[in-house]
């Protein structure tokens, strides 16, 4: 590949005279250099030029169209090539005038490790542990609902290895009869394996399989008059049967995902089945940035070449509309997952039923978020007449301080727009260097760390700032905006009420002696409620996680002895500061460079025993 750039103030004309045929990507620029849009080409020549015909553009893109003041494209050998790259490309950048998903994140599955007594567990991220991998799922609810009912069907053991290895005793598990104490030689590896293939055959769709041995075990074991034990294998096999009837597909044997779209005013909502080995493991469903209106077949065509880009793609892909272009999406996918992939919209019989299904929940999700699109931007519409802006309000930021009788203090920004929170544009600041629980100087430097960055563009300036606190706090804002030359920010104080009892908040702007005068229960005071409520919950979450980060470093650096490394070295083998309290001196003593004193020492501090 090779890139061909063109400066701002281009010349369309010449441009376009020098642009190669070949296939490849093209990146719009507007004038502050700023990506707005990425397309790919089969003829990069053919379809650059498209744009720039009067007669041939959508008014969206001739709105893209005018903002364009450079162009840079990048050749690809083939139109496979350019689909991939356009794909990363939008996930990297999400060009306001493209498709794009903006909460795409790595999905959990199910894992069984390669231990000799294997561990049962949720995992997320790469794939670097040795052991099988089940999924993936939509959700971490999903898997944890999966690991309870296997839990209470075959009692592997799910407990964090720095749990196993320092227990002594069963632990509570053991004695609800969900694990079998294979940390304290309860069980050989031979009986407990038999548990794990067990488990192994369910997650891979084998129920019905598994159903007859467990009935010919449960035969077998009345035949000999062993009762008992015919009456667990009876047990086990009714809650499998259960299990499996809420979760089995009737006629579907492979790994499936159904797709279906639904798209009205400016918004769609995209609703995903996954369908692994027969078992249906749950929904998820996306709602995809978009500038303005775009037909089903344009918005699954976006979202399957971004969505399954670095994930792992099944042997099926059905979808509620034919796609522009099926073949080569097909070729990229099939040649990203080393297997078939195929994508079909005309089904028959069960998947018929399985794809209206995920229509009409489709088309329910979509319905949903257009009444809260309606309402959201009612509650801007309120906000602004309360307020008298004279422009409606796009952007709120609002600011909250979390601490500890003045330690550890946190200062959060959260940033609501018309779809409501943007949460990739939260921040967080550990406030340093002030006078403790002085919440004053905390909000005037957090201000000032936020908007330095403002003037320096790496974000979008609020039209309305809100300070969770009175006068004080709404002061020490202004001061900050004061010093960074910034005086087109409206400045707004959220001060608790009577009783602080919510709908009863006192709204303070800067100029102004006495609180305005705003109805309870006015969508606008609901809006401020909404956000202030939220920056409180992320400011809190922050201040937590500093404490607790703070706590966990003090404990071990009261041990003498105990340096830096071996600091981290024994965070990392326990999994954490609690698995080092529950560790035995001998499990402590098992660590590269923690000796037996040193061990008795780690121990006593956790266990108030001499050396504590």
């Amino acid at each position: 590949m090779n890139d061909q750039i063109v400066s701002p103030g281009f010349d369309v004309k010449a441009f376009l005279k020098t642009l190669t045929q070949r296939p490849g990507i093209y990146k719009m620029l507007d004038d502050k250099a700023e990506i707005i849009y990425i397309g790919k080409a089969k003829n990069l020549k053919n379809r650059v030029s498209s744009y720039f015909r009067s007669q041939a553009v959508s008014p969206k893109q001739q709105a893209m169209v005018s903002k364009v003041q450079a162009i840079e494209v990048t050749i690809t050998h083939t139109e496979g090539e350019a689909l991939l790259l356009e794909s990363q490309l939008i996930k990297r950048h999400k060009p306001r005038y493209n498709i794009s998903l903006r909460d795409d994140k790595s999905y959990p599955y199910v894992f069984i490790s390669g231990h000799e007594f294997p561990q049962l567990t949720f995992h997320r991220g790469a794939k670097k542990r040795p052991g099988k991998y089940f999924g993936p799922y939509p959700s971490a609810s999903a898997v944890k609902e999966t690991l309870r009912l296997l839990q209470k069907i075959f009692p592997v053991r799910q407990c964090e290895d720095s749990y196993y290895n320092a227990r002594s005793r069963p632990c509570l598990q053991h004695q609800i009869e969900r694990c079998t104490g294979p940390c304290v030689g309860l069980i050989n590896q031979a009986q407990y394996q038999i548990d794990v293939d067990n488990t192994i055959l369910f997650l891979e769709g084998q129920g019905g399989l598994l159903i007859d041995r467990l009935v010919g075990k449960m035969e077998a074991a009345a035949a000999i008059l062993d009762f008992e034990t015919a009456a667990a294998y009876r047990d086990q096999i009714q809650r499998l049967r259960a299990v499996l009837e809420k979760h089995f597909v009737q006629g579907e044997k492979g790994n499936v995902d159904i797709i279906a779209c639904a798209a009205s005013g400016g918004v769609a909502s995209v609703q995903v089945f996954f369908i692994r080995n027969g078992q249906n493991l749950g929904s998820r469903q996306f709602f995809p940035k978009m500038v303005e209106a775009n037909d089903i077949a344009t918005v699954l065509q976006a979202f399957i070449g971004q969505y399954y880009l670095d994930k792992t793609v099944p042997h099926e892909l059905i979808v509620n509309h034919a796609l522009p272009e099926t073949k080569l999406l097909s070729e990229v996918l099939s040649e990203q997952a080393k297997h078939g992939v195929s994508i079909s919209c005309n089904v028959r019989g069960e998947r018929q039923k399985w794809l209206q299904m995920a229509v009409t929940n489709a088309e329910n999700s979509l319905l949903t978020k257009l009444a809260d699109k309606q309402n959201q931007l009612a509650r801007f519409v309120s906000l602004q007449q309360e307020l008298g802006c004279t422009e409606l309000p796009k952007r709120l930021e609002c600011f909250d301080i979390s601490h500890t009788q003045g330690e550890y203090t946190v200062a959060s920004c959260v940033v609501f727009d018309h779809e409501g929170p943007v949460k990739s544009a939260y921040r967080r600041f550990n406030i340093q260097g002030i006078t403790g629980g002085d919440d004053y100087a905390a909000m005037h430097q957090a201000i000032l760390r936020r908007y330095k960055r403002l003037k320096q563009g790496e974000h979008q300036a609020p039209d309305i700032l809100l300070i969770d606190g009175g006068k004080g706090q709404v002061g020490a804002a202004k001061k900050a905006l004061t010093e960074l030359q910034i005086n087109n920010v409206m400045i707004v104080g959220v001060s608790k009420g009577p009783d602080r009892k919510a709908g009863m908040e006192k709204i303070i702007l800067p100029d102004q002696d006495q609180p305005l005068n705003v109805m309870p229960g006015a969508s606008a005071l609901l809006l401020i409620q909404h956000i202030r409520d939220e920056a409180h919950r992320f400011a809190i979450t922050g201040h937590r996680q500093r404490r607790a980060k703070q706590k966990n470093q003090s404990v071990l650096e009261q041990i003498s002895g105990l340096g830096q490394k071996r600091r981290q070295s024994l965070l990392k083998q326990f999994g954490g500061l609690q698995g080092v309290a529950n560790a035995g001196v001998d499990a402590l003593a098992s660590i590269d460079g923690i000796s037996r004193q040193l061990a008795q020492r780690i121990y006593d501090i956790f266990h108030n025993q001499d050396g504590s």
